[in-house]
């Protein structure tokens, strides 16, 4: 019988028997959103999630139940959502940046609490913040004794298509045919428009006609790379704290050095032009002040 990785569907005695034989939490992140009408919403985290109960089942480690709340619908994110999706219902699970950045605080208090020598971040959905997550990763391993280190996207370099033509970007081929690859229910290559039909076509990318087996590739690349990270920090883990960070401290964390960064934050800038008039993407275009946040 295959051995079961995920956290929220494992019973006690088997949480700890993962744990002594390799302490790494895999940690996944996703977004609701967009992925052209082949793709099922959740692609991101599906991805990220699935790659990594791959990852748990060849080389050890827990995998934490996926978040599917992220950055989206201001300032840049916005402009995009008009540009490629237009005015329709967006089905998106977003969140502002400072809401998914202070989360993740969170989570690597947690998993430092329960004395994970290694800590992996997987982030499916990319964009701005993704200038911005290694920024607060920096400051939080200055506080835990967990070796962190994050992949975001699609967390490989190599597209193994074998031409010059890319992943296609957005929901283009890449992320299509590595969601095909671990989640094969959730692609449906049948409903891609016909290449004359006009667009936007609900975010869809270029050359989004995927090839499962080049996905496999790319997820085997994947499976590799975080599977490396998780030794490398299971190997240089050192317990130098006694005791556990508190919310306190987390918040103290957040409001002493990351709060302040905030204003210059790559998620946090405003294009020079706004969503139209009347756009759904207008609402939530603008950025707060920051001081409070």
């Amino acid at each position: 019988m295959r051995r079961e990785v995920r956290w929220e569907r494992m019973f006690p005695d088997e949480l700890e028997a993962a744990f002594d034989d390799f302490p790494a939490a895999y940690l996944a992140y996703g977004l609701c959103e967009p992925h052209g009408p082949q793709n099922t919403l959740g692609n991101d985290g599906i991805r990220s999630h699935e790659t990594l109960i791959l990852v748990a089942r060849e080389h050890g480690g827990i995998v934490c139940p996926p978040y599917y709340w992220h950055c989206h619908e201001i300032a840049g994110y916005g402009n995009w959502g008009e540009r490629v999706i237009e005015n329709k219902r967006t089905w998106l699970t977003g969140i502002p940046p400072w809401h998914f950045l202070k989360s993740i605080c969170y989570h690597i208090r947690a998993m430092d609490a329960h004395r994970f020598k290694a800590t992996v971040l997987f982030s499916g959905h990319s964009g701005p913040h993704r200038l911005d997550v290694p920024i607060v990763i920096g400051i939080m391993q200055q506080h835990v004794d967990t070796q962190l280190s994050l992949f975001m996207s699609s967390g490989t370099d190599a597209d193994h298509f074998g031409d010059d033509l890319g992943t296609g970007g957005h929901a283009g081929r890449g992320e299509t045919s590595q969601l095909w690859a671990v989640a094969p229910d959730c692609v449906d290559l049948s409903r891609i428009p016909e290449p004359d039909e006009p667009g936007p076509h609900f975010a869809m990318g270029g050359h989004a006609l995927a090839n499962r087996q080049a996905g496999e590739r790319m997820t085997e690349d994947v499976i590799d790379r975080i599977a490396s990270k998780a030794r490398e920090g299971v190997g240089a883990y050192e317990k130098k704290r006694t005791s556990i960070l508190t919310y306190g401290d987390v918040e103290a964390i957040w409001s002493e050095e990351i709060q302040p960064k905030l204003q210059d934050f790559a998620s946090l800038q405003e294009p020079d032009e706004p969503p139209a008039e009347g756009s759904q993407w207008r609402a939530n275009w603008s950025v707060p002040d920051l001081g409070g946040l």
